[in-house]
């Protein structure tokens, strides 16, 4: 017997893999309903991960967020309650945008009604501070920077770099970033799952008296015919980043995002939001999750290891941008991610996709006027992987016996507050399952 493996050096009553919203929305109602369980969380970074540290705007709103294959309003109504108590946002307002609504459903689009709240990537932090010192206080361990390498669902075991850990039951929530570590959980647990949807499409840029919409509701959420939607609205102190992904063979590649700061910073003067296109892949496509990352490289490909941004100006007379004419007179704001290569994205956007976008681009121009001005910037890609679809065995996501799979990563969520409700969730499964000791 190969002991190092085989002998757990510890066990808990149950082990949260992943410290972003879902797990730590797991850990947290577990210790509430429950006190005396043994509770671990880990994750392989040095610090606690997930969406509360990018930005930090959470909906409240349901659909927003939940998806409707394993959310019915009633439950997402009712985990959302139980969210706002814990996470305490503060005051939200829904905002009046009768006008913007009444000529979005003259265009057959739809602008959902939201309770939303932004706290900024710097509120983020120190709310992760706060959840963080409620853990230690209610005897919850953390282990940051321990990377789980595998998963046995049979001995109820996992291993790490550093040991080997029992449990009584596993929730996996590693968020999109851990989208290929959840196959390989899922792989050897022997959890059939569907790999075959991918969100594809561009982050835009532009002065934000050119959106006045964002000043009255922070992340308007446009639905626009042929499955095309606004998504992760940034404005005030808003700044467009790059996040970096490694493939299994050591390829490397960014996805454009963007994210801001909270009032308390000064106004970059910009507005940045996402334009997606769903996109369902059919046989005999293996991976969604491939596919994206071909698609992604093809653009660094193109940009010279660098994500590629374009003007509209340039984009609608069928030319590319270049570096050296990239600012001037039409062009009146430079760009707040300037390590990008200055191209043509509709080389990279598959052409399907590129003409809902653009498509989108036009209806919303139509809607706030100014959206398509020359100096609007276009950056590609921006990709969202949370395409993983488990066969789960209930409705609190558990995937096999002892071993739930919450959050972005697992399709059960798409942002913070839909991921701490799906940790909850999960929770409330453990609890109805287990023994709880005296």
């Amino acid at each position: 017997m190969n002991e190092h493996v085989d002998i757990a050096t510890e066990t808990y009553d149950c082990i949260i893999v992943g410290s972003g919203p879902a797990g730590l929305g797991a850990a947290l109602h577990l210790n509430e309903q429950q006190p005396k369980l043994r509770v671990l969380v880990i994750d392989k970074a040095k610090f606690s991960t997930g969406g509360l540290r990018n930005d930090c705007k959470m909906n409240f709103s349901y659909p927003v967020g939940f998806p409707t294959d394993c959310w019915t309003q009633e439950q997402g109504d009712g985990y959302l309650t139980l969210v706002e108590r814990r996470l305490n946002p503060g005051p939200m307002i829904a905002p009046d945008l009768a006008t913007y609504r009444r000529r979005a459903e003259q265009l057959g689009i739809r602008l959902l009604d939201i309770r939303q709240c932004h706290m900024g990537t710097d509120g983020g932090l120190q709310l992760i501070k706060r959840l963080l010192a409620e853990l230690e206080r209610r005897g919850i361990t953390l282990s940051l920077g321990e990377t789980v390498k595998s998963v046995d669902a049979i001995t109820q075991r996992i291993t790490t770099n550093l040991r080997v850990i029992g449990y009584h039951d596993l929730v996996v929530a590693p968020g999109r970033g851990g989208f290929r570590f959840l196959q390989l959980v899922m792989q050897q647990a022997g959890i059939s799952y569907i790999d075959n949807i991918v969100d594809i499409g561009i982050r835009v840029e532009m002065l934000a008296h050119r959106y006045p919409i964002v000043m009255d509701c922070y992340d308007p959420k446009f639905y626009f015919p042929g499955g095309t939607r606004t998504f992760c609205t940034n404005s005030g102190a808003a700044y467009v980043v790059k996040e970096r992904y490694t493939t299994p063979d050591g390829g490397r590649y960014y996805s454009i995002n963007g994210h801001a700061y909270s009032h308390a910073r000064d106004s970059s003067g910009l507005v940045n939001f996402a334009l997606l296109k769903t996109v369902t892949l059919t046989e005999p496509l293996a991976s969604g999750q491939e596919f994206a990352e071909m698609l992604s490289r093809q653009a660094m490909l193109l940009g010279g290891g660098k994500p590629l941004m374009q003007r509209v100006g340039d984009f609608r007379l069928g030319r590319r941008s270049k570096a050296d004419i990239f600012t001037g007179d039409l062009f009146d704001f430079p760009p707040s991610l300037p390590d990008c290569a200055a191209g043509d994205i509709s080389l990279a956007v598959p052409s399907r996709i590129m003409r809902n976008i653009w498509s989108a681009m036009k209806l919303l121009d139509t809607i706030i006027p100014g959206v398509l001005h020359p100096s609007t910037i276009m950056y590609y890609p921006e990709i969202k992987l949370y395409a993983n679809k488990p066969r789960f065995l209930d409705a609190h996501f558990r995937a096999a016996e002892h071993l739930y799979l919450v959050g972005d990563g697992a399709g059960t969520s798409r942002g913070i507050t839909a991921a701490w409700a799906s940790g909850i969730r999960a929770a409330d499964g453990i609890l109805a399952n287990m023994t709880i000791p005296a």
